[in-house]
């Protein structure tokens, strides 16, 4: 299974438009409809406020919205505290609490996290400068992370 992150789902939306790559967004739709591709509640509503219609698509097509609960809260809090974030101390060039909780989502359902937020080639000395694909990446947190261009071509669909 596969989790959007609203970076992703946005960077998708906003480069590869429906009206010019319908079959594109006919495939994400299958990969909705099949179950292997799903987003955070936290994610969904992220890209309501940033893109509206591109929310009502997926909710149009029936995405599921995983849920937060307390296993997950718990889990983000402990990523939050290997970072060195105290408090609301969030750092404008790291993660900031959404963040968190996606990434913790993607930790409790197993699932590969699409994210298009920066991949950093070296770690910062502040951890609470890394961005998600960074903090995936860390072996105490261990999600895979691709972007959306790399969820693509990890298909191996031809769009023709």
């Amino acid at each position: 299974m596969q989790v959007f992150d609203a970076s992703s789902v946005i960077y998708g939306w906003d480069n590869y438009p429906i009206n010019q790559f319908p079959r594109v967004w006919e495939w994400i739709a299958t990969e909705i409809n099949s179950g292997n591709l799903k987003i955070s509640s936290v994610a969904l509503e992220e890209v309501r406020k940033r893109q509206p219609d591109c929310a009502d698509w997926l909710k149009r097509n029936s995405i599921v919205e995983l849920p937060l609960n307390q296993a997950i809260l718990l889990d983000s809090v402990r990523i939050k505290t290997i970072l060195g974030i105290v408090g609301d101390s969030y750092n404008a060039r790291g993660v900031g609490e959404n963040d968190l909780l996606i990434i913790a989502v993607a930790r409790a359902f197993g699932a590969q996290l699409i994210s298009d937020e920066k991949k950093q080639l070296t770690i910062p000395t502040n951890l609470a400068n890394m961005k998600i694909p960074a903090v995936c990446a860390l072996p105490s947190v261990g999600v895979s992370c691709i972007n959306f261009v790399e969820f693509i071509k990890n298909s191996g669909v031809t769009f023709g």
